[in-house]
């Protein structure tokens, strides 16, 4: 079995595949203050919980964005696993043009979602990741990654009405009845939700203008399901997109190798 790892400012996303097919899926808060044994026997208890042994894995793939973890998760798989992991980074085989000013730049897991999304459309498309930041992607319809655009994300957004503003309280994050709020919950929530999917929608329109492409829109991320419902410009929600991004590239370059 394969196993994927993928590393976010807020959220640590592990899968098992087998074959193309995913047969197991986790999520683990980020901790930089954690160990590679610690991180050891936390992913063992939950793999072990789920009938997953560590000796079932024959190959493991990495995509980081929170750089002083990835020399720690590099210790686990090595130490721990007793694997060497293929890690997405630059030189690595991605089979997509990347047309920045300075490719290294990219985030990992942009590359890997707009891979995966890619390989599914065929056609030019748009990944709308809902992360620790709000990231959007653009692919061309050959198949290259044209640039993208990143926005605060929907919590660090709340969090920051609320530790900015005295009077305003914490709230949660839900659909309200209405856009117009008749109290102070209601009303932040509204400009949260639905000025947040407005701000998603207004983007992908001008992304399409400029791409000059009726592009396929696909979201992924943790609040991908929530905010999809209310938009106009989502066609899909993908939860696994960066999972299947790194199967797909593990076996792009393990094919190269042999």
């Amino acid at each position: 079995m394969l196993f994927v790892i993928d590393i976010g400012n807020t959220h640590t996303v592990l899968g098992v595949f087998e074959g193309e097919r995913l047969h197991q899926d986790w999520r683990i808060s980020t901790d930089k203050t954690k160990t590679a044994d610690e991180y050891g026997v936390l992913i063992q208890s939950i793999c072990s919980a789920s009938g997953v042994t560590f000796d079932s894995f024959k190959a493991v793939v990495i995509s980081c964005v929170v750089p002083p973890l990835l020399q720690t998760f590099e210790e686990f798989c090595r130490k721990t696993l007793r694997l060497e992991p293929l890690l997405v980074e630059p030189g690595i085989k991605t089979g997509m043009p990347i047309l920045m000013d300075n490719p290294r730049e990219v985030g990992a897991d942009r590359i890997v979602n707009a891979v995966a999304a890619y390989q599914e459309a065929r056609k030019a498309c748009i990944v709308v990741d809902f992360g620790t930041a709000t990231t959007f992607d653009c692919i061309s319809p050959d198949g290259e990654y044209m640039g993208g655009v990143i926005v605060p994300g929907i919590g660090i957004s709340l969090e920051a009405l609320f530790q900015t503003a005295s009077k305003l309280p914490r709230v949660e994050i839900a659909r309200p009845r209405s856009v117009i709020g008749k109290n102070t919950i209601h009303s932040m929530q509204s400009g949260i939700l639905f000025g947040y999917v407005s701000m998603v929608d207004g983007m992908v329109e001008r992304i399409r203008k400029e791409m000059a492409e009726e592009a396929y829109v696909i979201a992924t991320g943790g609040m991908a399901e929530r905010l999809a419902p209310e938009s106009s410009t989502i066609q899909k929600v993908d939860r696994f997109l960066t999972l299947r991004g790194l199967q797909i590239l593990y076996e792009m370059n393990s094919k190269e190798d042999a």
